[in-house]
Parts: structure tokens; sequence; C-alpha cells
């Protein structure tokens, strides 16, 4: 974070290339861990004495079973909320890596499933179909496998945009928990008939390594940790506030809750322990500056966002997290840029309390609807008052076309998004920005940014969307 000096904000040099190198070391543990797996099947004479095309089919295979193994592996620990891993690459870039992987990693496994059976159908002079059901009948681990590859088949196509429009938030967590099952599934078969397990014992001490890191990491940061955490802290609803634009802030307090070490911008997995609720957890930003209460603003987004908000004071809750970098932890620069739209005010109303800043270092844009009925303006005006900030509040239509600022009237003078921007915030192209709302909204806005060369280092994103 940037230090503060006689009331004057200092942004230490070589920050940004620092948390650079961190991101490029992790993206090459990555890379190691997909490397290694290959360089022990050639050195291990993976491809020696290879001359027939079911010789072919079978190296394929083994060598996408390794591959793929270590991709799936990788893929899990993304979402593993490792406290290390999230506060270097933060949950959303994450998250978004998780994603991207999981088409990847699909086709790996059925090449190497498919080349499995092709192989086999070869040697035994069979049909595929045939070779299949041999396998398959005759290896239960063969069966799990199958089953495995099946639930995986299922969580990728429920991750598709498509899908994931027509499935409620619940459904897909439900769905996402399958891809559990589909990796227990899968080990079986690995240990009793891979090739390279049986033969290697390095390869395979390499891979239950991994499996019990990961295995560890999933079990206890994501299922014990924030239970064992949540409990000791005696986390419960203090206060339930209804807000403008069908919104509500909901207080959570308890037991030494600062030292949970949230900041202004991060989000927390916050899970409700009533009846209907307990078993599935929402990611809602933090809407104020983090104190001895945790304060989320919830919209009303859906059935259970409703349910949210009728919260009674008391509830017991769990919290996961704190968990993103949209906050002054990645501050690189003197002036920064707010940019907020709907309930993605929430992160912005808390950074905007929080940041160390000088008279009008910090620009607030905030984006609504109906001026009328903005959630949190009043507090967002009393903030940038109190600490001189300079706000624009941007009410009217949408434009025609994709954008991110209110369409322009007739008889005003026509002027691309980017330079609306510049007018409003001087200093955007020198600033650190924030951008937090809708995703088309958001996207928009890096696009106008992009245009004015901003660097890509200096737009922290917090993406509106599950």
């Amino acid at each position: 974070m940037p230090e503060i000096r006689n009331n004057v904000v200092i942004i230490v040099p070589g920050k940004l290339l620092r948390l650079e190198r961190k991101r490029d070391a992790v993206e090459i543990l990555g890379i190691i861990a997909l490397l290694l797996p290959t360089l022990a099947f050639l050195a291990n004479g993976g491809l020696a004495g290879v001359t027939d095309a079911a010789g072919w089919f079978n190296a394929f295979n083994r060598l996408t079973a390794l591959v793929g193994t270590s991709l799936l592996l990788i893929h899990m620990v993304l979402v593993a909320r490792v406290p290390w891993l999230e506060r270097t690459l933060g949950l959303d870039k994450l998250t978004h890596a998780h994603k991207r992987l999981g088409k990847p990693l699909l086709y790996l496994l059925l090449i190497h499933t498919i080349t499995a059976l092709i192989s086999y159908s070869i040697s035994d002079g069979v049909n595929i179909i045939t070779s299949l059901i041999n396998l398959v009948g005759g290896y239960f681990e063969l069966l799990l496998a199958a089953v495995g590859l099946i639930l995986m088949i299922a969580v990728v196509i429920s991750s598709i945009n498509a899908a994931r429009r027509k499935l409620s938030y619940e459904a897909w967590y439900l769905i996402h928990l399958v891809s559990y099952l589909a990796i227990f599934a899968s080990i079986p078969h690995q240990f009793t008939l891979g090739t390279e397990f049986l033969a290697e014992p390095l390869v395979a001490g390499y891979f239950i390594a991994l499996y019990v890191f990961v295995g560890l990491n999933v079990v206890w940061f994501r299922f014990l940790f924030p239970i064992v955490q949540s409990l000791a802290l005696s986390l419960r609803v203090t206060t339930v506030r209804p807000e403008a634009n069908r919104t509500t802030s909901i207080v959570i307090g308890g037991k030494a809750v600062e030292s949970l070490g949230a900041e202004a911008g991060q989000f927390f997995m916050l899970r409700v322990l009533t009846a209907k609720q307990w078993w599935r957890p929402h990611p809602f930003s933090v809407s104020a500056s983090p104190s001895d209460t945790i304060r989320f603003t919830v919209g009303a987004r859906g059935d259970d966002t409703i349910l949210l908000q009728e919260t009674k004071p008391g509830t017991r809750v769990i919290l996961e997290g704190p968990f993103g970098v949209f906050s002054e932890s990645k501050r690189t620069k003197q002036h920064v840029l707010l940019l907020a739209a709907g309930i993605g005010v929430a992160p912005i109303r808390a950074l905007a309390e929080s940041l160390a800043s000088d008279p009008g270092d910090v620009t607030v844009v905030y984006r609504v609807t109906d001026r009328s009925d903005a959630s949190l303006l009043d507090e967002v005006e009393r903030i940038c008052r109190e600490r001189n900030h300079t706000l624009h509040v941007l009410d009217g239509p949408r434009p025609n076309s994709p954008g991110f600022l209110p369409k322009q009237l007739a008889g005003e003078q026509i002027a691309p998004e980017y330079a609306r921007l510049l007018a409003l915030a001087p200093f955007a192209v020198e600033s650190d920005i924030y951008i937090c709302g809708p995703s088309a909204w958001s996207n928009a806005a890096v696009q106008a940014l992009k245009k004015l060369n901003v660097p890509k280092a200096s737009i922290h994103v917090e993406e509106f969307a599950w």
C-alpha cells in the first residue's frame, strides 16, 4: 500500500515490477508442473520403439494422461482459495484462468480416452465399441473413470456462457461440486493401470505429492478453515437496513472481526446459516471500510438474494475470505479513478472512503439509471465531500451501441466515450483505475481506457458476475 509521510501520499518505486515478478513466478510454476511429466515421459523412452499405429496411439494415450492429470490438478488449485496464490493473482484472475482451462482440459481427457480405445482395439483386433465394453466391463477402475469423464463433460457444458445464462447460481454451484466427484472417480485407474505410475516410482511419487498438496488445500481452504474461523469469531448478522434501488445493507459482527484482515474493495463468500441457505455461499464485496464489522450491500438479483435481504439480526454466518486484489494493495499511482455502476458501487464506495489521498487525487464516476433511486449515493456524496474527492454522478438513458456513459442527447456535441471520460477525469491516463459494475458495462469502460493507452496493469476490474 502507499506510504503516508507528513500527510503526503508516497508511491513506493518499483512496486509494479515486484508485483509482475510475483505473477510471473506463479505462471512459471504452472508451466513447470506441465513440463516435468512430459520430460519424464520422453526421458523414460516414451516414444522409443514406436513403429506401428497401435504404438503411436498408446504413446499419445500415455502422454495425454500425464499432461491431462497435471492440468487437472492445476485447474483445481486455481480455485482452492490458497492465500498466497490468491494474494498474488487475485481470485478474479484465478477464476478466469480456471474457466479458460476447462475446455482444453476436457479435450485432453477425451483424446486420452479415444487414443486408449483405439490402441486397445488395434491390439485386440476388435472394434472400438467392443473395446470400450471389454475395458469398462472388465475393470471397475475404468468404469469409475468413465463416470468421472461424463461428470466432467457436464461441468464444462454448464460453464459455457449460453448454459450459464439459463442456470441459476444455485444450480451452477451444485453442478460444480460434482467436479470433485469426477476427480475422485478418475484417481484409482491411474495407480492400478497407469503404465507410467506402475513402471516409474518417481513419476508416481510426483503425482501423489501433487494430489496430496491440492487435496489438502481444497479441503482446508475451501471447506474447513472458513467454518472453523467463523465459529471461533462467532460471526452473526447485527444489522439489516434497506437501501435505495432494491438493495439492502447487511452488517456482520463478532469477536475480533478485524483479524480477518479485510481491505476495502475486497469481497467475501457469504454463507447464511438458515434452513434454506446454509448449503451455498454467495460472493459480495464489502461496501464500507472494514473495521470491527463487515458490511455488504446486496442487490435483489434473484430469489436467493431476496432471501438474503430478509435475514434476521442474530443469524449466524460463515465468511470465506477476504478475496480479491481490487484494493489499495495493488495501487501504484498517485491519482486514482473509481468507476461504478449499479450495485458495483459497493466496493467503490469502500475504496473512496479508505484510499490514502491528497485533495484532488481521487475521481469517482458513478453511473446510475435514476439519481433519485441510486444505491448508497448519499454515502458516496458525503465521503467525496469530506475527503475532497471529485465526484461525477451520471444519469440518463443507455446508449444505442455498447457503452458505459449515458446516451448523448440531441443537440450535444457528439464525442467518443474515451474523450468524454478524459473530460471527466483529466488524470485518467496517469491513474490507477478501479472498475466495478455489470460485465458488459465494465467491458465497455475497459475498451475506452485502451483507446487512451492506459497501461493494462493500471486497470483493476471487479467482475460483477458469477
